[in-house]
């Protein structure tokens, strides 16, 4: 399959006459380790700019010399102040503020700091691409994103008034997520220019998604309880919900301790901050979790204020420890879903069943 990297740049950003563009990549520094995968991910960058360039000639908009910043360890942590661009050092919120359309191509998330920047720029619209490889080009990438949208549309009208999400794993652990109060958000793949509702989107993109109630109202507990099953190398761990938070991790092994102690260091870090379906029909699950959540359902833990909740940097103890993790559930992953159901004032609607959708 031939991959057109100029028809997909057209096809999701319709980037405008006069617009600014700005292409921007971490490198590794310090004790964070360089790989493969994460060079190549550099050198996409540097395609996508120089095919953002030959598109602007075309079309009559500006690219911004290719940005690189330090890498900053950690997915939805802010990003650094300085960055560098043509060899000499600049600002970084100085660059994004003078572009209208941002394409970060990264090893670490910078979804919620691009997120946190449209709120403060209305002309002001970002891809955010961390762990991008270049063989999404033939899955994910080359989906056909008409039936994306249509997919992500009705999810989006299922979750419209919701109260509760009701989940079963295939291990037989059940959770229950608290919807009140909050209203689902759709990552179809298209960002024109001034594009209503969220600016800041995935590639590949895919999911519609929310940030369960988080408990934020006096006298109103969030209601998002059970038990979340996780496999990690190999080991599976049970996450124990009360209230929207990890109150307890279960399992005796190395990676329930691990947990533990990750979770522990943090308590913002036990929040639940998402649930989503991911729709995109040509991603494949192969431990990459920029394509294996557009496959399926998932959740997050931790940092939610840049989905529509609660928990932003400062809910954190200090900035490193801001984490934003996505846990995956679709075919393919060792546990998947047996049934997922939307309740509203309306009744039950199933949306998965055995790992296969039931609505398109």
């Amino acid at each position: 399959m031939s991959f057109n990297l100029k028809s997909l740049l057209m096809n999701v950003f319709d980037p405008e006459k006069g617009e600014v563009v700005l292409v921007a990549c971490d490198v590794p520094h310090g004790t964070i380790a360089d790989s493969a995968e994460w060079q190549d991910r550099r050198a996409l960058a540097g395609q996508w700019h120089n095919a953002f360039a030959e598109l602007g000639r075309e079309r009559g908009f500006d690219t911004r010399p290719l940005v690189t910043f330090a890498a900053t360890g950690a997915h939805g942590a802010d990003l650094p102040a300085r960055a560098t661009q043509s060899g000499a050092g600049v600002s970084l919120d100085q660059e994004l503020d003078r572009c209208t359309l941002a394409a970060f191509l990264t090893e670490f998330s910078a979804t919620a700091a691009l997120d946190g920047f449209a709120r403060r720029k209305e002309d002001f619209r970002a891809a955010s691409m961390p762990g991008l490889e270049r063989r999404m080009e033939q899955s994910a990438l080359a989906a056909d994103y008409r039936e994306v949208a249509r997919r992500c549309n009705i999810l989006g009208g299922l979750l419209e008034g919701a109260e509760t999400l009701e989940v079963r794993f295939s291990t037989g652990h059940e959770c229950r997520f608290d919807l009140r109060f909050r209203r689902a958000e759709i990552d179809d793949g298209f960002l024109p220019r001034f594009k209503k509702g969220d600016r800041i989107i995935n590639l590949p993109s895919g999911e519609t998604f929310i940030v369960p109630y988080e408990g934020e109202k006096p006298g109103d507990p969030s209601r998002t309880a059970g038990r979340l099953p996780v496999e990690i190398l190999g080991e599976q761990i049970v996450l124990r919900v009360i209230g929207n938070k990890i109150v307890e991790v279960e399992g005796g092994a190395e990676e329930a301790k691990r947990m533990r102690e990750f979770l522990s260091a943090d308590p913002a870090r036990t929040n639940i901050a998402e649930v989503a379906f991911g729709c995109n029909d040509w991603a494949i699950v192969t431990g990459n979790v920029l394509e294996d959540e557009k496959a399926g359902f998932h959740w997050a833990y931790g940092r939610s204020d840049h989905l529509g909740g609660t928990v932003g940097v400062q809910s954190f103890r200090k900035p490193e420890n801001v984490v934003h993790q996505d846990i995956v559930y679709a075919k393919g992953n060792p546990i998947q879903v047996a049934e997922a159901s939307v309740v509203s004032i309306a009744g039950r609607k199933p949306v998965i069943r055995d790992g296969s959708y039931l609505v398109f």
